[in-house]
């Protein structure tokens, strides 16, 4: 195994600088219950935010499913027998990103294609508004975690009442006012990762996200009573994700 790379880490979340590929070879064989990944879109544009930035462009679809690819085996080594993977994507590529999962996990091990319905955005002339993202939800084994997730009823004879959430997660993407929102481009909202994190990982379990960001996800573990790690390429990322962690009163992180 590579050495593992320079860093200092708290009681139960730590964050590292450098790209994942490598940064994931150094963590050991099944000791990770849940990997939730946010990767690059390939959207062809640059993302940008007063806390950071980062160039979404590939030369290529096979460019960009290699560069995934690679990453996503050693999410599969990393995960425990009893652990599951979430990779959220949108239209361009998730049809291309299932059918990588299908040959890394096994087509068996496909459990939901989730869809995230975030309202916000823009609209075309020439086609239906695209209002959601994908999150495809693959296990490790059969033995896989998961708790049901309860989200208040809608229905008028259920009012007051609570339901088992379906694979449409109706959950807002953040507005510009939003008090959560520390101006990193593609953050996601804390109640997305908080749902994901509580039903897909044991408590006291550990939470991995390679694409780390803003620190949503790390966040969202801490607080759920998991252990979270975090990587990302991005030193602006990096350091958001560790100001967000060090003002969780249960965690500590710092970045080596």
């Amino acid at each position: 195994m590579p050495e593992r790379p320079s860093e200092v880490c708290g009681r139960n979340a730590r964050v590292a600088l450098g790209d994942c590929l490598d940064l994931l070879r150094a963590e050991d064989d099944a000791s990770v219950d849940l990997v939730y990944l946010d990767p690059p879109f390939n959207t062809g544009k640059p993302q940008r935010g007063t806390a950071g930035e980062f160039a979404d462009r590939f030369a290529s679809m096979d460019a960009y499913l290699d560069f995934l690819g690679r990453r996503l085996t050693e999410c599969h080594r990393v995960l425990r027998p009893t652990g599951s993977i979430l990779v959220h994507c949108d239209w361009r590529s998730s049809h291309r990103v299932r059918c990588l999962l299908d040959d890394l996990f096994g087509p068996e091990m496909f459990v939901n294609h989730l869809v995230w319905s975030y309202g916000l955005g823009g609209s075309s002339p020439r086609s239906f508004a695209k209002k959601h993202d994908d999150i495809l939800f693959y296990a490790k084994t059969e033995d896989y975690h998961f708790d049901v997730p309860r989200v208040p009823a809608t229905s008028q004879r259920m009012r007051g009442m609570m339901k088992k959430a379906t694979d449409v997660l109706d959950i807002p993407s953040l507005n510009n006012l939003a008090l959560e929102r520390v101006g990193y481009p593609t953050q996601k909202p804390l109640a997305l990762l908080s749902m994901l994190v509580r039903a897909c990982s044991p408590e006291g379990g550990t939470v991995l996200d390679p694409f780390c960001g803003s620190g949503t996800t790390l966040v969202a573990a801490v607080e759920a009573g998991r252990s979270a790690i975090g990587f990302d390429i991005s030193d602006r990322a990096v350091e958001t994700t560790r100001g967000r962690l060090l003002a969780q009163p249960s965690s500590l992180a710092v970045a080596g």
